[in-house]
């Protein structure tokens, strides 16, 4: 979310902005010249700690985990933020930051923070307002030879049955009534109405539905901003992307061999999306409930206003656990219905079977989320509340949480990068044991989208990017514009953190040659 200036309220999201715009100004500073200072102590290559007496108030320390390089590329907000966060009551361990983090709502994106369950606090800050925003990546048994004749029909296909863009409406035609089953039952309900196969729900996180979600606690209106958004990718970061995994970019054969990678430069698809207007509105409302109880019922003081919270066990807790849960599950509905549209296109353009193709979904993991659960808190397996703020779950071999299918190798993750350079797949490992198995969900912006729109032109850079064999069709060309590559970071860098702090490893990487953007 872009902050507006003055501590007003940004009209267009209608969420309050505490930063006038000097201070904005200076957390937007490189945290550069503090790397010496008191405020980080080095643990490790990729590990930076900032300790309890560096700000009044934090319970615990602070983590970062980044190479120096990295680091000094992110701004003096994610230190604030991150720092900021520490001090929420019921916060165990430590506060973290991953690899791709910079300044966002409350929490930085790329922020984790485990609560205890009895004394910790629910935020909407530290999970988003694009709920279960998230990747997921399909199969195809094509190679890029047998796929870039049909590059641009396949494009423009998957452009026209799967809207972008701000406010755009999918093909499901449900009831208000209707959309409130859905939300409550995720990608299962869309499985018993034909969009997908029973493989699909193995291969998503949550197995596509979350429990706890309870219609009963949405409003209206968020009801009216999200039925008619089931199978539709909105705008932002989110786009649908054919791309291509060539020999050199296997990392492990293995376990890629294991997930369905088998084919040199075989073709894969990988979405972004989340709850959309849904989601958003579920979010706003909520804030704007625990604005008024945060220290005025239950004498919480926040360093943030963003960092707006009430306890887990409360009664505004736990109804905005229930329809945020409604919102994730949206989430997985939503992308399970683009999938199934992924599918038609491709079998309509190669005239053969979806199943024919090899079109399985390797994974679906979720990004904006808190999420009830179990980790081993001084020795002991204890029920935790994990918010991940523009962070994925990372689970290692042998989690119980996983189907049979990943059990013995660990749960894949998705990393997207930007529409110009590549994305990642990874696999959770035993030491994200220490992020409470949390890992880096993208690239992370280097610039605001408002910087990236006056430093490049939509225009240009789609004709650039055709020019480099990426066929790409927007929503608009200033959309295209905000998501150029480099208003993102190096997501290699991004990825190499991951590894080289044992939270995650590389899989596979693949280029992207199209690209359908919001």
């Amino acid at each position: 979310m872009d902050k507006g200036g003055n501590g007003k309220y940004n009209l267009k999201y209608r969420v309050f902005n505490p930063f006038p715009n000097s201070i904005a100004n200076t957390l937007k500073r490189k945290v550069t010249a503090m790397i010496s200072t008191k405020a980080f102590r080095k643990i490790s290559d990729t590990i930076w700690e900032i300790p309890v007496d560096y700000k009044e108030g934090m319970r615990v320390p602070a983590r970062i985990f980044a190479t120096e390089k990295l680091l000094r590329e992110m701004d003096e907000g994610v230190l604030e933020q991150v720092t900021n966060v520490a001090t929420l009551p019921g916060i165990i361990d430590y506060a973290y930051c991953m690899p791709d983090g910079h300044w966002g709502y409350g929490f930085p994106i790329g922020g984790v923070a485990a609560m205890d369950v009895e004394t910790g606090v629910i935020s909407p800050g530290g999970i988003g307002f694009d709920v279960n925003c998230g990747m997921r990546l399909l199969l195809t048994n094509l190679t890029h030879e047998e796929v870039k004749p049909h590059l641009n029909t396949l494009v423009d296909r998957l452009f026209a049955r799967v809207p972008a863009g701000v406010g755009s409406s999918g093909f499901v035609k449900i009831s208000q009534d209707e959309f409130r089953m859905v939300v409550e039952q995720g990608a299962r309900w869309c499985l018993r109405n034909g969009y997908g196969w029973p493989e699909d729900l193995d291969r998503t996180e949550e197995f596509g539905c979350v429990g706890g979600a309870d219609a009963a606690k949405i409003s209206n209106k968020a009801v009216e901003r999200g039925f008619r958004q089931i199978g539709t990718l909105g705008s932002g970061n989110h786009y649908l992307e054919i791309q291509v995994a060539k020999p050199e970019n296997i990392f492990d054969t293995s376990i890629a061999e294991a997930w369905g990678i088998t084919i040199p430069n075989q073709v894969v698809v990988m979405f972004h999306c989340g709850s959309r207007g849904f989601g958003h509105q579920v979010a706003t409302e909520y804030l704007k409930v625990f604005l008024s109880v945060t220290e005025k019922k239950y004498g919480i003081k926040v360093r943030d206003r963003e960092l707006a919270c009430a306890p887990f066990r409360s009664p505004e807790g736990r109804d905005y656990f229930a329809a945020m849960n409604c919102a994730i599950n949206m989430s997985f509905a939503n992308r399970q219905v683009i999938l199934h549209r992924v599918r038609e296109v491709f079998s309509e353009v190669f005239h053969r079977d979806p199943l024919d193709l090899g079109m399985h979904q390797v994974y679906d993991v979720a990004h904006n989320t808190a999420k009830l659960e179990r980790h081993r808190i001084a020795g002991c397996l204890k029920e935790v509340l994990v918010h991940r703020k523009g962070a994925t779950r990372a689970l290692g071999p042998g989690a119980e949480e996983l189907p049979g299918t990943y059990r013995e190798t660990g749960q894949p993750v998705i990393v997207g990068g930007s529409m110009e350079t590549g994305s990642y797949l990874l696999v959770g490992v035993p030491g994200g044991e220490k992020t409470f198995f949390s890992t880096a969900h993208g690239s992370g912006r280097t610039m605001s989208r408002r910087e990236a729109k006056k430093r490049f032109h939509g225009k240009q850079l789609l004709q650039d990017m055709e020019n480099r064999g990426i066929y790409v069709r927007a929503a608009s060309y200033g959309g295209l514009a905000e998501e150029a590559g480099p208003a993102y970071k190096d997501i290699d860098d991004v990825v190499g953190a991951t590894e080289s702090a044992s939270i995650s490893k590389r899989v596979a990487r693949f280029v992207p040659i199209g690209n359908v953007k919001g």
